[in-house]
């Protein structure tokens, strides 16, 4: 069985949610503290296992580059100024992975970023994380997937329970339970009401994909604003062979691409930073609300 080494991250969107921000900046560059949000994403890929990071990029993202890049002068005036721990940190970045970019030319649809990415992917399994938003969980995200890939050697995805009021949010699975947190998906329903979803459990965030995931989507026409979906590729595989879902243990799901989840982001990890938690807290406590 192929171990899964790679990682494709599509970060090629506007952002428009986050304009005047992102006018000329990428929104997985926003900060959550000290951290730009992608880095929090490629930190836990590495910390899983993977090698290589793909990361999708449109025309205005080169400061995702840039990031993940050396800076050979920042870190020689860090070096000069004494701020050796500093310096170690800024070069830590560059050596987390292989990082590869890849343009996608055109907004054609998260199915058709992962599509862009197929030349560098080969015939191998490989991780989908979304550029701005990510899991804490305990064991990490996609440690877990990956558990349930080497077991079941099929496309799996992440899910968690979401409360009734927030169902017609996400994609509700329809599912057949195997083990423990282990599910097998028979079907996606995509933000249904909530007297209508099949189960309160949904699907998203982090995937295991296998490589015929790409010729599902080569096939797949257009669909909703004239753009490839990998929620309608995954319902086409779903039909081709068995797809799996892993209720995430002791999770909580970032999703950064909104005003409010980015704010919760920022309190929540702010609250758990090392060298700020304690003076935060102090001052969220004093806050007249």
């Amino acid at each position: 069985m192929q171990k899964v080494r790679k990682v494709v991250i599509p970060a090629a969107g506007f952002g428009t949610r986050f304009l005047p921000a992102t006018k000329a900046f990428p929104k997985e560059m926003l900060p959550i503290v000290d951290k730009p949000i992608i880095q929090y994403v490629v930190e836990q890929a590495v910390e899983a296992g993977i090698e290589q990071v793909v990361i999708v990029t449109g025309w205005h993202k080169r400061a995702i580059e840039d990031h993940f890049d050396r800076h050979i002068e920042l870190e020689a005036r860090l070096e000069k100024d004494g701020k050796e721990e500093l310096r170690d940190e800024i070069k830590h970045i560059s050596d987390l992975a292989d990082f590869v970019y890849v343009r996608q030319k055109e907004p054609l649809g998260n199915g058709h970023a992962i599509l862009v990415a197929k030349e560098i992917i080969g015939n191998e399994p490989f991780l989908v994380m979304w550029g701005d938003e990510f899991f804490q969980a305990n064991p990490p995200a996609v440690k877990q997937l990956i558990s349930a890939y080497e077991q079941y050697r099929g496309p799996v995805i992440a899910a968690i329970r979401i409360p009734k009021n927030e169902i017609s949010k996400y994609g509700m699975a329809d599912i057949k339970p195997l083990r423990d947190n282990i599910f097998k998906i028979k079907n996606i329903v995509e933000k249904p009401k909530p007297e209508d979803a099949p189960s309160d459990l949904a699907t998203h965030g982090n995937y295991i994909f296998t490589p015929d995931i790409f010729s599902i989507l080569e096939k797949l026409k257009p669909t909703r604003g004239g753009e490839i979906w990998i929620t309608d590729a995954i319902d086409e595989l779903i039909k081709k062979r068995d797809v799996y879902a892993v209720e995430l243990k002791d999770a909580k799901y970032y999703d950064c691409g909104t005003k409010l989840s980015y704010l919760k982001a920022v309190v929540d990890l702010g609250l758990k930073h090392p060298k700020i938690k304690q003076e935060f807290r102090n001052y969220l406590k004093n806050l007249k609300i």
